[in-house]
């Protein structure tokens, strides 16, 4: 890859990165400077622009780089090409000086197993690839090191990725700092943390029409370690729950889940218990949008729920 990366055609003085019409940007070489405008060849068509709309290409040994804080030339265009180039060689994860910026695939890949967790123990941010465990792992020994808490912001717009990243965390936590310790027949403290994360989605996640499953509810995870760096412990504040999503919703949109995993027949006593009939359209509130997602399966969401 890094090869290939190297063969591209690149001038240090002429390569420059020029807008493209649509809000992006194409690559380009400088043909002729007249004062303010700068004459370029955007594949073999000539074009013209102010000098302040070119800005410089970095070399190719900078492509899919790490951290795009350590590019030559820190510029939009260039910030962009670099996600897009990581992007499309499955690299979703990229460092930002103290940031990590994720790219959504909307597909999984096999990037979190127990294997992945192994590389990143023990190992400083700049000693792996950019990934989320290794935010975690920077996280851990930042509290063990100094003895103080310690924060990770997990923030983006609707369908980002900010639930399954938090997951990922808790996950790696669960797994890299387990106690050990549990009764027999006794799920241990991580699995039950882990477990958590069902019942929280179906409660406060909900079809949009952009996600799926987006988290309409801010929450505050604390998860808790004693003296020996083990897990002890979690709670949660959830906050700013999207209260108008229980009696409207948008003819592409659905109410939160939990409704209609019990709808499902998946447990058929709990209809029993809430009085409920077995026709969803008999209850307006929660039938005025969607009432199935093909990308969710809500029998299983309750078996897990239950």
């Amino acid at each position: 890859m890094k090869r290939e990366d190297g063969l591209k055609p690149y001038d240090a003085k002429k390569s420059v990165w020029v807008p493209d019409g649509e809000g992006g940007y194409d690559e380009a070489m400088i043909d002729t400077v007249d004062g303010d405008k700068v004459t370029c060849k955007v594949g073999w068509e000539p074009k013209t622009f102010k000098s302040a709309q070119c800005m410089q290409v970095n070399p190719p040994k900078m492509e899919k780089f790490d951290d795009v804080s350590n590019m030559t030339y820190l510029n939009e265009a260039s910030v962009l090409w670099n996600l897009k180039a990581r992007y499309v060689a499955k690299l979703i994860y990229t460092y930002s000086g103290l940031f990590c910026v994720v790219i959504n695939p909307y597909k999984r890949y096999p990037i979190y197993t127990l294997r992945t967790m192994e590389l990143y123990i023990g190992k400083r941010r700049n000693e792996c690839w950019p990934h989320i465990f290794a935010i975690a792992e920077g996280a851990y020994q930042g509290m063990v090191n100094s003895g103080c808490n310690q924060s990770i912001l997990i923030t983006g717009e609707s369908g980002a990725g900010k639930t399954e990243n938090t997951k990922k965390v808790i996950s790696y936590f669960a797994t890299v700092c387990s106690s050990g310790k549990r009764k027999e027949g006794e799920a241990s403290l991580e699995d039950k943390i882990v477990q958590t994360n069902p019942v929280l989605e179906a409660w406060g996640n909900a079809k949009t029409v952009r996600n799926d499953n987006s988290s309409r509810f801010g929450k505050f995870i604390r998860i808790h370690f004693n003296q020996a760096g083990k897990l002890s412990g979690a709670d949660m504040v959830v906050y700013l729950l999207e209260k108008s999503r229980l009696t409207y919703q948008q003819p592409l949109e659905r109410c939160y889940h939990a409704f209609y995993n019990i709808m499902s027949d998946q447990v058929p006593s709990i209809k029993e218990k809430c009085l409920l009939s077995d026709n969803i359209l008999d209850y307006w509130f929660v039938s005025q949008g969607k009432l199935t997602v093909p990308s969710i399966d809500d029998k299983e969401d309750m078996q897990f729920a239950d």
